[in-house]
């Protein structure tokens, strides 16, 4: 495979599609699939079992599916699992999953990880996020979809955060953040809608005014949790952006940031 490059140590048993590029003094181990466009730049180590899609792309000194950063871990079988069209920019590590968790660590696809972000153990991320510089996710944390991750969040461990919220630069998630919410401080505290990364990605005036008012009945109106959930629920029948900050809420066990 002449995209390989001479000093690169890739496995007999990796399976790479014959147009992936692998950069100088990279290191691909056994169990290792990549799919057909990615690029592997210098300097990467990618350990398996790591199923990776299409057209992703690894920058150097990257460090992908390692061993899971949990004393529990005994060298059991576990794996991660990439999509398609993410970007891991320098220094970005990504471990496997854990026994006691999942067992996989999952990445959707069209996410982009700025350089030193960093995905622990058994996390599940949806796709098109973006984790800016040194974003950190605990164990055990699932990101949904459209989520944006300021330089230096961090998230604590089995926390959730919805669709579309946007944690801000140095926040510290300690518990569950809902759809759409911004997030800020340590601990991070609920700052109004992400309206700006809505109107980007599609949503109408009317879509946006529905959102600001779940949020005020949710976190303004005084209303105890039970009491505001039965009144989104009568909402989202008619406004399905609603439907979304519904459906998270029986996901939530830490607790919504408050």
């Amino acid at each position: 495979m002449s995209n390989i490059h001479p000093t690169a140590l890739v496995d007999p048993s990796a399976e790479l599609a014959s147009d992936v590029s692998v950069g100088p003094y990279s290191v691909i181990g056994p169990d290792v699939v990549i799919g057909a466009g990615s690029r592997i730049g210098p300097h990467v180590v990618l350990q398996g079992p790591t199923r990776m899609g299409r057209d992703n792309q690894v920058f150097q000194f990257a460090s992908i599916g390692a061993v899971p950063q949990d004393k529990k871990f005994s060298g059991e079988r576990t794996f991660l699992e990439i999509g398609d069209r993410n970007v891991f920019r320098e220094c970005v590590t990504v471990n496997r999953g854990t026994a006691t968790g999942a067992s996989v660590t999952r990445i959707g696809s069209d996410n982009l990880f700025m350089a030193n972000a960093h995905v622990a153990h058994d996390c599940i991320i949806g796709s098109h996020c973006v984790f800016a510089n040194c974003a950190t996710l605990a164990g055990h944390v699932e990101v949904d979809d459209h989520v944006i991750l300021g330089g230096y969040a961090g998230v604590h461990q089995f926390c959730k955060i919805g669709a579309h919220a946007f944690l801000a630069n140095n926040a510290a998630a300690t518990r569950d953040v809902p759809p759409y919410v911004m997030a800020a401080g340590a601990p991070a505290e609920p700052k109004g809608v992400n309206s700006e990364g809505l109107k980007r990605r599609g949503f109408s005036a009317e879509q946006i005014a529905n959102i600001k008012a779940a949020y005020k009945t949710l976190y303004r109106s005084g209303l105890k949790l039970a009491e505001a959930t039965v009144e989104l629920e009568r909402r989202a029948a008619a406004q399905p952006e609603v439907a979304l900050l519904v459906a998270f809420l029986p996901r939530v066990t830490r607790s919504l940031i408050r």
